[in-house]
């Protein structure tokens, strides 16, 4: 087994215990994660309010909905998009605009007939694929207040859609192997709780194999097949995550070093450069500042690989910055 520092507790050192108490004692939203889904049912239309009227929202963060014509025509060809989602960390579910922004998203994408996660948090080699029934989730963080280690997210498994996983994936020459009893961990079931609040999707795990860039967008690649059998591939992430540079006050200021990064990111994008998006480490501007360690970018690039069709339009349905520096930038392929 292979881990990197994406798999250690985020609580496990004094930045996690201070975001904690920040995030307690800071007049943060006080909704309990628990009923985190009870947020998102009950809150998406202001939300969408909000963003229709321009109004700035908590998370110095704005959501521009695909629309509901480029959804149906996703649907009416029997391709679903390919995306990468901002996940955020565990105190996110009591965001009720960013938790908000993700279901006005999934509210907007055909229904998928599933999910398959790749999350920021689960870096194991080789390409390692999670349960395939209903198992407990994964609270990887800790000396977070108890509620969060409460929350429930019973997704049904997709053992078919494992079955197609090994065959894309040995087909292309690439071992796998199995962790039949690794639930979701919160970069995967965050977003999902919001997205798919029914608990009702049937979704899949797997893992980063390794933090390398080329080898991840080749995983997309290789994946990328899924899309026109109603899979919903979703890479989870942070576009840029330095949490030492987080600010940590009422009005956070976004630096100029991290408006350069996800401009760039931004424009690689757009124009589905991802020979640079893949060549980040030399072509991106403060990459050091905005990336010290890369766990949570290299899950864009598994999405990225996916979008095999260069005529695919590219879409930013979530924008904007969380605690000052970190990008909320979400992509959508097709």
């Amino acid at each position: 087994m292979m881990t990197n520092e994406s798999t250690k507790p985020i609580g496990d050192n004094a930045l996690g215990r201070r975001e904690f108490l920040r995030a307690s004692a800071g007049g943060a939203v006080t909704l309990l994660a628990s009923s985190a889904v009870v947020s998102c049912q009950t809150h998406d239309k202001q939300a969408a309010s909000l963003s229709s009227a321009g109004a700035p929202s908590s998370g110095q963060s704005r959501t521009a909905a695909a629309s509901s014509g480029q959804a149906k025509t996703a649907a009416a060809s029997g391709r679903m998009p390919v995306i990468f989602a901002a996940h955020g960390n565990p105190m996110f579910m009591d965001d009720a605009v960013f938790m908000n922004e993700l279901a006005s998203w999934s509210k907007n994408l055909p229904k998928p007939k599933a999910v398959l996660m790749i999350s920021a948090h689960w870096e194991e080699q080789p390409f390692t694929i999670g349960a395939t029934r209903t198992v407990p989730l994964i609270y990887d963080f800790s000396g977070f207040p108890a509620r969060y280690y409460q929350v429930q997210y019973q997704a049904p498994g997709a053992p078919w859609l494992a079955e197609r996983v090994r065959a894309l994936m040995a087909g292309a020459g690439m071992q796998t192997a199995e962790a039949p009893d690794r639930g979701l961990d919160h970069g995967a079931y965050v977003p999902m709780i919001c997205m798919y609040p029914a608990a009702d999707m049937p979704v899949l795990q797997v893992s980063l194999p390794s933090m390398n860039a080329a080898e991840n967008f080749r995983i997309g690649q290789t994946l990328a097949p899924l899309r026109d059998e109603g899979v919903l591939i979703i890479g989870a992430g942070f576009l840029s995550h330095n949490l030492r540079a987080v600010d940590w006050g009422e009005s956070p200021v976004t630096p100029n070093w991290a408006k350069e990064f996800d401009d760039w990111a931004a424009a690689a994008l757009a124009k589905r450069n991802f020979e640079e998006l893949i060549d980040f480490k030399a072509r991106a501007p403060a990459v050091r500042m905005a990336l010290p360690t890369v766990e949570h970018y290299v899950p864009v690039l598994v999405a990225a690989g996916a979008s095999t069709d260069t005529s695919e339009a590219v879409q930013f349905p979530i924008t904007g910055y969380a605690f000052g520096s970190l990008t909320k930038r979400s992509v959508q392929f097709g």
